[in-house]
C-alpha cells in the first residue's frame, strides 16, 4: 500500500525517505531498521535544535506511514470518521498549572472533584454553588465519573446519546490486529529509549552496525533545588559562555525538563559536566543534574517523546486503542516486569518532558477505561512504598511525580474499598509513613524532629494525604474482608500515633533561659496534616458497631502500653474534706511533659462516638468495669491542660518561643479539634467515671494547687508567685467550666454537628459583626460534613451589604443573643474579654441588666450524665466557698476579679441544671442537691458561711462593682430554685418561666436603674455636642485637609463663597468684563502652624504638588506618546498639542501649603534621614524631588509657588472709548505692526523663517510701538524665592514632561509649563462632566487650590523667560488663527488642540509689550479686549473643527429643527462649500450642523471659563455653580464668556475679517484630504475614556484567560495572564518570553505596555489571582483590591475561598475615578508606605 507521504530532505540537503510499510514485509524489522538509519539524521543537531523543522520529517518520514499502515487508508479520512463514531465516558483532560478548576459545593462526593473550564461551562453545577481555583498541574477533569458527582455527572459535551457520533461505526478487526501489531513494538521503543541508564547501551534491534563516531552530549537537566541564578553561574563558569547564551540555555532546560549545552567526543563532554556539578556545589548543597549521553541516543529519546505524544493523541479517538494500550502496558514478560510498572518505577530518574509525555498517556489509557483503572491501581500500590521512597529524594514538585496519580486512584470510593481489601492499602500507607522517617525515631521509639529539612517533611505531608484520600468516602456497608483488613490498617496507624504520643516532652527552665529555642513547627504541622485522618478515622469506626468496638479496644491497649511506664512509683496521697486520693506522682512545672497525645485524643472521639450510638453499652463486654483504668487514660490529657494553665501564668517563659507556639496551635483552629477539645472530652470521660471528689483532688494535684486550698496555708508574701498562683487557680476554673458546661458535642449530649456550628458562630458574631471570609476562618474545616456553612450563617445572623470600599458583614439576630456564654471554650482571652464588653455595653444600651450568665446547656448524654455531679461534691463546695470567702477578707493578692466571676459561673451552672431537672421530674426524684449544698454552711470550717452567705457579703465588696448585677442574677437564681424545690404558688411557677431573672427586681432598683440610665444619656448627649462643636471649629481651621473629601464637593470654595458683584458684571472677556475682588488670603503652613497673608511681597508659600505624565485623554491608545516619528526628547517641539491627546502632563495637589524655607528644610530632612528607612527608596525617588506630604502622606514631586490675585477693574467709559478706536481688524493690524518690527528670526530645521502679514484696514498705519498706546502697565514685582520657585516647578514640569535632564535654559520651558496648565484643565473638566457635576461649585477644595495656582504660575512663569523666547513662540502659535498672517511649516489647525493654543496664546500674548529696557504688560482693559479678540477667533477655529471633522457624516433621518441657528449654519456651510472648491458638501442640513457644533463646542466652552476664572478672578453666573439643563448651560457660558449665544453671529459680524483666514483653511491640504475621505478627523466632543468592560462573571473572565496563548512562547507551561484595564489588552506577565529590552533595560511585558499605553502609570488585572496591579513607572507598584466581589460582599485575592465572583460596577467606578483623578500615583505611594516591605518586588520584570 502506499504512505500517502513525501519524502523529504534534512536540513543540510540530505534525502530522508518516507518509511515504507505494506502488509508484505515483517513490520518490526522495517520499523526498526528504518528508525535506527533515518533518526540519527533527523535530530542531527541538539545543540540548537530546530524543533518545528525536526517535528516535521518525523511527522511525514515516519509518524505518517505508521499512520497508513495501521488505519489502512487516509490517516486524514479515517481520523475524521473516528472522531465522529463514539464520545469519551469521561472527559480526560489533563490540567495544566494555572488552569482554573470547578467544584461543586453542592454535587461533589468530596473538595478533590473538579471539573474543567469546558465541562463546567456546559454542566448544571454553573448555577450551584460552586468554588474555582487555580491548578497546580497534573490533575484531571472528572466529568463522566459517575462516582464523583452526587447529581449531574455528565456536562452536555460528555452526556451519552446527545451527541451526533455515529453509533453503527465499528473498528474493524483488521485494524484492531494491526494495532496489536504496532502498539507492542512502539511502547517498547518508548519504554527502552525513555527508561535510561547513563551507561547503558542501544537494544539490540536499533543495532547500526560498525561503531559510530565519539559522538556525545553534555546534558544538564533542570530541578527544583536550584535557583535561577545558581544555573546561571555554574554555565557561566564552565561553558565560558555570556548571560544571554545561559539565560537561553536555562530557558530551554526549564521548558523541556532538560537542554544539551556541549557537543563534542566523550572526554570533552565528561569534562564539562564534571565542571558544572564542580562549580554547582560552590553555591548550593547539592550538584546540579548533569549526564553525558551518547548522540544517537538524545536522537531516538527525541523520537520516543514525539511517538509517545501520537500514541496520546489516538489513543483518545477509539476505546479499543485505549484498551489495547492497557494490556499491552499491563504484559509482563519472564525477566522483567510489566511496561505500566517499569514506568512507575523510574518516574523519579525521569525529567520533567518525559514525565509530562508519560503521565499524559496514564491519563489518557487507564484513567479512561473503568476497568484498567483498577488493574493500574493495583500495580501503583505494589509498588508504593519504593515510588514515596524515591519521592522523598525527587528534584520535582509532586504535581509532575507519578505519586500524584494517588489522588485520583485513592478517592474513587469503589478502588478505595478494593485497594484496602485486596491490597491493604492502609497498611502499606502506614508503613510507607514510618519507612520515609527512619532517622527521626529515637531510642525510646518516639518521633524527635529536631533539625529536621523542611522540604524533606513537605514530601512526608504528601503520604498522610494519601491517607486522608484513601479513607475520604466512608462506607455504609461493610464486607468481612473489609472490617478486617480496615483493623490491619488502623492497627498498623495506631504504631504510627504511638510514635507520636508523648513525642519531643520538654521541661521547664528553671534559672536560665533556654540556649535556643527547638523545632516545634513539624511536630505540630503534623498533627495538622493528621487532624482530618483522625476525623476520618473516627466516622469509618462509627459507621460499624463491631469495627467501633474493636477499634477501640485496641486504640484503649496502646494507650495504656504507652502509659505504663510512669506508673512505676508510689502513689501519693492528697486529702481534703474529709475526702482522699491517691496518685502517682507528677509535676508539670518539674518533670517533662508533651503536647502531643494523639493516641489518647482518638481514645475519647472514639468513646464520643459510641455514647453517640449507644455502643456504649457494650464497653464492659470488651473491657471489663474493674480493669477499666480510667486515671491512666487522662492523665496525659490532664497534664498537657495543666501546662497550658502554666504557661498562662508565665512560668515556662525561659522556655522560649518553642513552648508558647505549641500552646497557640494547641488551642487554635487549625489543630483543637484533634487537640485541645479531645483533652476537653477525655477529662469528661474521667468525670463521668471517677468518684467527683477524687476527679477534683487529682486536679488539685497535678494544678499543684492543693496547698492554695488547704487551710493552714499562709498566702505567699511573694507578689509574682501569689501572681502566679492566682493564674492557676483561674486556668483550673476554667478548665472545671469547659467538663461541666461544653456539652455541644455529638455524643456527649444529644447535639448535632449543625448545633454545634451554630453555637460556633453564634459566639463569634458576639465579639463583632464579621465577614463571611471571617468566620469560614474561624471555623474547623467544613469539607468532610453535610453541615452548610451558609445555611447556618443565614438562619443566626442578618447580612449587611458592603459600600464602595470595605467588605459585607454579618450582624447576629437578636433572638440568639441569650446564647452568649462569656467563657465559651474556643474563645482567645482577648475574644473573650472583647465578647464580653461588646455584650455589656449593648445591654446598657437597652437598659438592661448587665449580668452574663450562661445559658442552659444541653442535657449530658447517659454516658456522660455523672459528670454534673462535680457541681454538688463537697470538693467543689469547698474550693466555691474559700474564693469567696477570700473576696469577703482584706486580702487582695489572694483572689481576683475573673476568679470571682468563674466562681459566679458555676454556680449558676449549678442552679440551671437543678432548675432543669426540677422542670423535668418531681422533688423527690431529683438527686442533684446543688441549692442544699450551697445555701448551708461547710462542715469542716465552722466559721465560712454558706455559698449563698458568701455571696450576700459580695455586694459590699468595692473591686467587684463590675460583677454587681451578676452576684444578684445568682440571687434571683437561688430564689427561683428555692421556689422550685417548695412549689409554693403559682406566683413562683410563672416567674420561673423568665429566664431573664432581672424582672424580679425591686421596684427601688428598678427605678435607681432608671434615674442612672437617664443621667447617662444625657450626660452621653453632652459630651457629643462639645465633640460637635470642637470637631467644626478644627475642620473650620483646617479646612484644606478636611475638603478633599467627597463631602466637601457639596460646599461651595473659598472663591466661590466670596462676596459676589452684581449679574451684569459675571463677564471673563471684553470690555463689560466684571471685576476682581480678592478675599484676603490667610494660609496655614503645615509645617510650622504659622498663619500668613499671601501678598506679592511678602514671605513664598508653597502648595505640595504632583506632575506626572497621563494618557487619560488620549483618543488613540497604543500610539508612542510624548513624541513621534524618529523625534527624540532632546528634539521633540511641544509648542502644538495633537487634538488626540496622546500624552500630556498633568498637575495635581493634595491642597497643603508651606513657606518655601519650611519646605526646603522639610525636604533637606528627609534627605538626612534616608538611609535610616531601608524602603524608602521604594516608596519615593529624593534624587527626582520626590516626597510625600507632612501631612496626608501624599505623593509629591514638586511645590507650586502661590501667587496671589491681584485686584483690578475695566472702566466702562474706558472702555468704550477704546473700542471705538481698537476695533477687531485694528487689532490684527496692530498686532501685525508689533510683530513685523521685532523682525523675528524662527528656527526651521537649519534655516530661519519670518512670519508674513496682510493688513485687514487699508485706512490706517500701525507703527511699531502703536500696541502700547492703548494702554500699558509695570508688571508685578515677585522676590527673588518666589523666581527661584518659578523656576523650579516649570524645571519640574519640563523635565517629567519630557522625560529629560532639566534644563533652565531650553526655550521649552514655558510651553510644557502653559501645555500642563491647559491638560490639567482639560482633565477636571472631563471629570466634572463624567460625574454630571456643575463646572463651578462642585471642586473638591484641593482641586480648587491646585488648579488657582497652577494657572497663576502659568501667568507668571513668562517673569523667568527671555521676552524673545516667548514672542517666538507666540508667533508661531497665532499663525494657525490668525487670519492676516502666514509662516511657512505651520501646522493644519485640524491637527492642532484649541484649547493648548488659547492657553499658550492669552499667556504669551503680553511678551509683544516687551520693550528693550523696559518690563512692560497691557493694562487690566487692554488684557480684556486682548483675551476677547484671541477668544473669538480660537472659537470660530475650533468651530471650522467640528464642521470640517463632521462633514463626511451620514445624516440620521429627523425632523429638521428650524431655527436661526440653523439657518446660519446651513449659510455658512455654503461658504465653505465655495472657499473648498466644492469638496465641502454645500448639502449638509443646518440643523444638523448646528447640533454638531453645540455638542463640540461645549467642552471647550467649559474649559475657557476655567481657564478665565482662575487667571482673572471674576465671578462666574450661578447657572454654572448648579445642575442645568445643556441649553442653560450654554448660554451661561457664553455669557460669561462674551459669545453671542448664536455662536455663528461671530463670523457674520467679523466676516470680512475672517472671510481670509477661512480661505486658508479651505485650500489646507489636510482639510481637503479630510473631506475626501482619504483621511480622518477626530471628532467632537472627544470620546470620554473609560475602563475596559468587563464582564459580570468572573469565570467568564478566567474562560477567556484559558484561551490565551502567549504569542512569544509555543510551550504549555503556566502562564500569568493579566488584563489591561486601560485598553483591555492580555499580556503574559512575569514571564521571560515576553521581557524586552528598553533603552538597555530588561523590562517585563506589563511595564513595556505601561509605558505605552498609560506613560508608565497603567492598571492591570491578574486574572488568574483576581487582584489589580497599579504600576508607576519601572520601580514602584502595589496590590490593589479587584472589583469582583462574592455574594458575601468580599474579594478573593489568589482565589483561595474559590466563591463565585460578580462585577462590582461601584468598586470599578472607583477604579476609573482612581485613573482619571491621577490618584494611582498616590495611592501606590500609600500602599508602599503601609507596607513596611525591605525588599521589594522587583516590578521592571512584571
Amino acid at each position: 500500500m502506499e504512505s500517502g507521504a513525501r519524502d523529504t530532505e534534512e536540513p543540510g540537503g540530505e534525502h530522508i525517505p518516507a518509511m515504507w510499510l505494506d502488509g508484505s514485509i515483517d513490520f518490526a524489522k522495517a520499523f526498526h531498521q528504518h528508525l535506527s538509519k533515518y533518526v540519527p539524521r533527523i535530530y542531527s543537531n541538539e545543540m540548537q535544535p530546530q524543533v518545528e523543522r525536526q517535528e516535521e520529517l518525523a511527522q511525514t518520514s515516519i509518524l505518517t506511514p505508521l499512520e497508513w499502515y495501521l488505519f489502512g487508508e487516509d490517516p486524514k479520512d479515517f481520523l475524521e470518521k473516528l472522531r465522529h463514531s463514539e464520545a469519551p465516558p469521561l472527559c480526560g483532560k489533563v490540567f495544566r498549572g494555572g488552569e482554573t478548576t470547578y467544584s461543586c459545593r453542592d454535587c461533589a462526593i468530596d473538595p478533590t472533584c473538579v471539573l474543567c473550564m469546558d465541562c463546567f461551562q456546559n454542566s448544571v453545577h454553573k448555577n450551584h454553588r460552586y468554588k474555582m481555583h487555580s491548578s497546580l498541574g497534573g490533575g484531571f477533569c472528572d466529568c463522566g465519573d459517575t462516582e464523583a458527582w452526587k447529581t449531574g455527572p455528565y456536562c452536555k459535551i460528555h452526556e451519552p446519546g446527545t451527541s451526533d457520533q455515529n453509533a453503527g461505526f465499528q473498528l474493524p478487526e483488521a485494524l484492531l490486529a494491526q494495532t496489536r501489531k504496532v502498539f507492542p513494538l512502539v511502547i517498547q521503543y518508548i519504554v527502552d529509549m525513555l527508561i535510561w541508564e547513563e551507561q547503558k547501551s542501544l537494544p539490540r534491534y536499533l543495532d547500526t552496525g560498525p561503531k559510530k563516531l565519539d559522538h556525545h552530549y553534555c546534558v544538564l537537566f533542570s530541578d527544583e533545588h536550584h535557583s535561577y541564578d545558581h544555573f546561571i553561574y555554574s554555565l557561566q563558569r564552565s561553558l565560558g559562555c555570556d548571560l544571554k547564551e545561559a539565560q537561553t540555555l536555562i530557558s530551554a532546560a526549564e521548558r523541556e525538563g532538560r537542554r544539551a549545552v556541549k557537543e563534542g567526543n566523550l572526554q570533552e563532554c565528561q569534562g564539562t559536566a564534571e565542571n558544572l556539578k564542580t562549580y554547582s556545589e560552590n553555591v548550593s548543597l547539592r550538584p546540579l543534574r548533569v549526564e553525558v549521553l551518547p548522540a544517537l541516543v538524545m536522537a531516538h529519546q527525541s523520537l520516543a517523546l514525539s511517538l509517545g505524544i501520537w500514541l496520546n493523541k489516538l489513543l483518545a479517538y477509539s476505546s479499543d486503542f485505549r484498551q489495547i494500550f492497557c494490556q499491552v502496558c499491563l504484559t509482563a514478560s519472564s525477566n522483567q516486569q510489566c511496561y505500566v510498572s517499569q514506568l512507575i518505577l523510574w518516574d523519579a530518574k525521569l525529567h520533567k518532558g518525559v514525565r509530562k509525555v508519560l503521565h499524559d498517556l496514564i491519563f489518557s489509557s487507564f484513567f479512561m477505561e473503568v476497568e484498567y483503572k483498577k488493574l493500574f491501581a493495583v500495580e501503583f500500590v505494589k509498588h508504593y512504598k519504593q515510588v514515596q521512597k524515591e519521592y522523598m529524594d525527587d528534584d520535582r514538585d509532586r504535581n509532575i511525580s507519578v505519586t500524584a496519580f494517588s489522588v485520583q486512584v485513592f478517592t474513587v470510593p469503589t478502588l478505595a474499598r478494593l485497594l484496602i481489601e485486596e491490597q491493604n492499602v492502609i497498611k502499606v500507607i502506614t508503613e510507607t509513613l514510618l519507612e520515609v522517617l527512619p532517622e527521626y525515631l529515637d531510642s525510646d521509639n518516639k518521633f524527635n524532629f529536631q533539625g529536621y529539612s523542611q522540604d524533606r517533611f513537605c514530601r512526608v505531608y504528601a503520604t498522610i494525604c494519601d491517607l486522608k484520600y484513601i479513607l475520604i468516602s466512608v462506607p455504609t456497608s461493610w464486607s468481612e474482608k473489609l472490617r478486617v483488613k480496615f483493623l490491619e490498617g488502623f492497627k498498623s496507624f495506631l504504631y504510627v500515633l504511638s510514635c507520636m504520643q508523648g513525642m519531643e516532652a520538654i521541661s521547664r527552665m528553671i534559672g536560665q533561659h533556654v540556649e535556643m529555642d527547638s523545632d516545634w513547627e513539624a511536630a505540630i504541622v503534623m498533627q495538622m496534616q493528621l487532624k482530618n485522618v483522625l476525623m476520618l478515622i473516627q466516622e469509618w469506626c462509627a459507621s460499624n458497631e463491631e469495627v467501633l468496638l474493636e477499634a477501640y479496644r485496641e486504640c484503649y491497649q496502646s494507650v495504656l502500653r504507652c502509659s505504663s511506664a510512669s506508673s512505676c512509683q508510689e502513689k501519693t496521697r492528697i486529702n481534703m474534706c474529709g475526702h482522699s486520693y491517691e496518685s502517682y506522682p507528677f509535676r508539670v512545672s518539674v518533670d517533662p511533659v508533651s503536647i502531643h497525645l494523639p493516641l489518647s485524643r482518638l481514645l475519647a472521639g472514639l468513646h464520643a462516638h459510641m455514647s453517640k450510638t449507644g455502643t456504649i453499652a457494650r464497653l464492659p463486654h470488651i473491657i471489663p468495669t474493674e480493669e477499666f483504668l480510667v486515671e491512666s487514660l487522662i492523665e496525659c490529657p490532664l497534664r498537657c491542660l495543666v501546662l497550658v494553665g502554666q504557661v498562662a501564668a508565665e512560668m515556662w517563659r525561659r522556655n522560649g518561643l518553642t513552648i508558647i507556639s505549641q500552646v497557640f496551635y494547641y488551642q487554635d483552629v487549625k489543630c483543637r479539634d484533634e487537640m485541645y477539645d479531645k483533652d476537653i472530652v477525655m477529662l469528661q470521660i474521667g468525670a463521668s467515671l471517677m468518684d467527683p471528689n477524687s476527679f477534683l483532688l487529682l486536679m488539685l494535684q497535678r494544678f499543684e494547687l492543693e496547698e492554695a486550698f488547704s487551710k493552714t496555708t499562709a498566702p505567699p508574701k511573694d507578689m509574682d508567685l501569689a501572681r502566679q498562683r492566682n493564674i492557676l487557680i483561674e486556668e483550673m476554673l476554667d478548665v472545671l467550666i469547659c467538663v461541666i458546661g461544653e456539652r455541644y458535642v455529638p455524643g456527649i449530649s444529644d447535639v448535632t454537628a449543625e448545633e454545634c456550628m451554630m453555637r460556633e458562630i453564634v459566639h463569634l458574631l458576639c465579639i463583632e459583626p464579621m465577614a463571611h471570609s471571617t468566620i469560614a476562618k474561624a471555623l474547623p474545616e467544613t469539607e468532610n460534613t453535610d453541615v452548610c456553612l451558609d445555611k447556618v450563617i443565614n438562619k443566626v445572623a442578618t447580612f449587611k451589604k458592603p459600600g464602595v470600599s470595605g467588605h459585607g458583614v454579618y450582624e447576629l439576630k437578636d433572638d440568639y443573643l441569650d446564647q452568649f456564654n462569656v467563657f465559651f471554650y474556643h474563645y482567645t482571652k482577648t475574644q473573650r474579654s472583647k465578647a464580653e464588653h461588646t455584650q455589656k455595653k449593648r445591654r446598657k444600651q437597652d437598659n438592661s441588666s448587665e449580668a452574663l450568665p450562661p445559658p442552659p446547656p444541653p442535657e449530658f448524654s447517659p454516658a456522660f450524665r455523672n459528670v454534673i455531679n462535680l457541681l454538688c461534691c463537697d470538693v467543689m463546695m469547698h474550693l466555691l466557698r474559700t474564693i469567696l470567702q477570700r473576696a469577703t477578707e482584706d486580702e487582695p493578692n489572694t483572689w481576683t476579679e475573673a476568679m470571682i466571676q468563674m466562681v459566679l459561673h458555676l454556680i449558676a451552672l449549678g442552679l440551671l441544671e437543678e432548675k432543669q431537672q426540677l422542670q423535668k421530674a418531681a422533688e423527690e426524684d431529683v438527686t442533684f442537691d446543688f441549692y442544699h449544698k450551697a445555701t448551708r454552711a461547710g462542715s469542716a470550717d465552722v466559721n465560712s458561711g454558706s455559698v449563698l452567705t458568701l455571696l450576700e457579703k459580695l455586694r459590699c465588696v468595692a473591686l467587684l462593682e463590675a460583677q454587681k448585677d451578676m452576684v444578684g442574677w445568682v440571687r434571683q437564681m437561688f430564689e427561683t430554685v428555692k421556689r422550685l424545690r417548695e412549689k409554693s404558688s403559682q406566683t413562683a411557677m410563672a416567674s420561673i418561666s423568665s429566664d431573664v431573672i432581672s424582672v424580679d427586681e425591686s421596684p427601688v432598683e428598678k427605678e435607681k436603674r432608671k434615674r442612672k440610665a437617664e443621667a447617662a444619656r444625657l450626660h452621653r448627649q453632652k459630651i457629643m455636642a462639645q465633640m460637635s462643636a470642637l470637631q467644626r471649629n478644627f475642620i473650620e481651621s483646617n479646612k484644606l485637609l478636611y475638603d478633599t473629601t467627597p463631602e466637601a464637593q457639596e460646599r461651595s470654595t473659598p472663591m466661590e463663597e466670596s462676596s459676589t458683584p452684581e449679574e451684569g458684571s459675571k463677564i471673563a472677556l471684553g470690555p463689560k468684563r466684571g471685576p476682581c475682588v480678592p478675599e484676603q488670603e490667610v494660609l496655614t503652613c503645615i509645617l510650622c502652624q504659622e498663619d500668613h497673608e499671601v501678598r506679592l511681597n511678602s514671605a513664598t508659600m508653597v502648595l505640595t504638588a504632583c506632575v506626572q505624565k497621563s494618557t487619560t485623554l488620549s483618543q488613540c491608545r497604543g500610539k508612542s506618546h510624548v513624541h513621534s516619528g524618529a523625534l527624540s526628547p532632546e528634539s521633540f517641539d511641544p509648542l502644538f498639542t495633537n487634538p488626540e491627546m496622546l500624552c500630556g502632563t498633568h498637575t495635581g495637589s493634595c491642597g497643603h501649603v508651606m513657606h518655601v524655607v519650611c519646605w526646603q528644610k522639610y525636604f533637606e530632612a528627609m534627605q538626612l534621614n534616608m538611609r535610616q528607612r531601608l524602603h524608602v527608596e521604594l516608596i519615593f525617588d529624593l534624587g527626582n524631588g520626590e516626597y510625600l506630604c507632612p501631612l496626608c502622606k501624599c505623593h509629591c514631586n514638586t511645590v507650586i509657588p502661590i501667587i496671589p490675585l491681584v485686584a483690578d477693574q475695566v472702566n466702562s467709559s474706558d472702555a468704550e472709548v477704546i473700542g471705538q478706536v481698537l476695533s477687531f481688524p485694528r487689532w490684527l493690524d496692530v498686532v501685525a505692526a508689533r510683530i513685523t518690527g521685532y523682525n523675528l528670526k524662527i528656527t526651521n530645521g537649519d534655516r530661519y523663517i519670518s512670519p508674513k502679514f496682510y493688513k485687514c484696514q487699508g485706512d490706517q498705519s500701525n507703527e511699531f510701538r502703536s500696541i502700547l498706546s492703548f494702554g500699558v502697565q509695570p508688571p508685578p514685582t515677585y522676590s527673588a524665592s518666589t523666581k527661584e520657585m518659578l523656576l523650579h516647578f516649570a524645571t519640574t514640569i519640563y523635565r517629567v514632561g519630557l522625560n529629560v535632564a532639566p534644563n533652565e535654559s531650553d526655550p521649552r520651558l514655558p510651553v510644557m509649563t502653559w501645555n500642563t496648565c491647559a491638560f490639567t484643565i482639560q482633565s477636571i473638566e472631563s471629570l466634572l462632566q463624567d460625574d454630571d457635576k456643575p463646572l463651578f461649585g462642585s471642586l473638591q477644595n484641593r482641586q480648587h487650590s491646585g488648579l488657582k495656582a497652577l494657572v497663576k504660575f502659568a501667568e507668571a512663569q513668562r517673569a523667568t523667560c527671555p521676552p524673545t523666547t516667548l514672542q517666538k513662540h507666540l508667533v508661531q502659535l497665532l499663525a494657525v488663527f490668525l487670519p492676516n498672517m502666514e509662516l511657512e511649516d505651520t501646522p493644519s489647525f485640524l491637527s492642532v488642540d484649541i484649547f493648548h493654543l488659547l492657553v499658550g496664546s492669552v499667556l504669551s500674548f503680553p511678551s509683544l509689550y516687551c520693550e528693550e529696557n523696559v518690563d512692560l504688560q497691557p493694562s487690566p482693559l487692554i488684557s480684556a479686549y486682548n483675551n476677547l479678540y484671541l477668544f473669538h477667533l480660537l472659537t470660530m477655529t475650533h468651530i471650522l473643527q467640528i464642521i470640517f471633522a463632521s462633514a463626511t457624516d451620514t445624516v440620521p433621518s429627523a425632523d429638521p429643527e428650524d431655527c436661526e441657528e440653523a439657518r446660519m449654519a446651513a449659510s455658512l456651510c455654503r461658504d465653505l462649500c465655495q472657499f473648498t472648491n466644492g469638496c465641502f458638501s454645500a448639502d449638509l442640513p443646518g440643523w444638523y450642523v448646528w447640533g454638531c457644533v453645540k455638542k463640540g463646542l461645549m467642552p471647550y466652552l467649559r474649559c475657557s471659563a476655567l481657564f478665565f476664572h482662575y487667571l482673572l478672578g471674576v465671578t462666574p453666573p450661578e447657572a454654572l455653580k448648579s445642575p442645568v439643563s445643556s441649553e442653560d448651560q450654554l448660554e451661561a457660558l457664553c455669557s460669561y464668556l462674551s459669545l453671542p449665544t448664536n455662536v455663528f453671529l461671530l463670523f457674520q459680524e467679523n466676516w470680512d475679517v475672517v472671510k481670509p483666514l477661512i480661505q486658508s483653511l479651505g485650500s489646507d491640504s489636510h482639510v481637503l484630504s479630510v473631506l475626501s475621505g482619504k483621511t480622518s478627523a477626530l471628532r467632537y466632543p472627544r470620546k470620554r475614556n473609560t475602563l475596559t468592560k468587563l464582564p459580570e462573571d468572573y469565570s467568564s473572565l478566567l474562560n477567556q484567560a484559558s484561551q490565551f496563548r502567549c504569542p512569544k512562547s509555543k510551550d504549555a507551561e503556566r502562564k500569568h495572564p493579566v488584563l489591561c484595564l486601560l485598553c483591555g489588552t492580555v499580556l503574559c506577565s512575569q514571564n521571560t518570553c515576553c521581557q524586552e529590552v528598553v533603552n538597555g533595560e530588561e523590562l517585563g511585558a506589563c511595564t513595556t505596555h505601561a509605558i505605552q499605553c498609560g506613560a508608565g502609570i497603567c492598571m492591570f488585572l491578574k486574572i488568574r489571582e483576581c487582584k489589580v496591579v497599579l504600576i508607576e513607572g519601572k520601580t514602584r507598584g502595589c496590590i490593589y483590591p479587584a472589583p469582583y466581589l462574592d455574594e458575601y460582599g468580599e474579594t478573593d485575592p489568589g482565589l483561595k475561598r474559590g466563591n463565585p465572583l460578580r462585577l462590582s460596577h461601584e468598586r470599578y467606578q472607583k477604579l476609573h475615578q482612581l485613573w482619571q483623578q491621577h490618584c494611582i500615583v498616590e495611592e501606590i505611594a500609600r500602599s508602599l508606605e503601609i507596607s513596611q516591605i525591605f525588599f521589594g518586588f522587583n516590578w521592571s520584570l512584571l
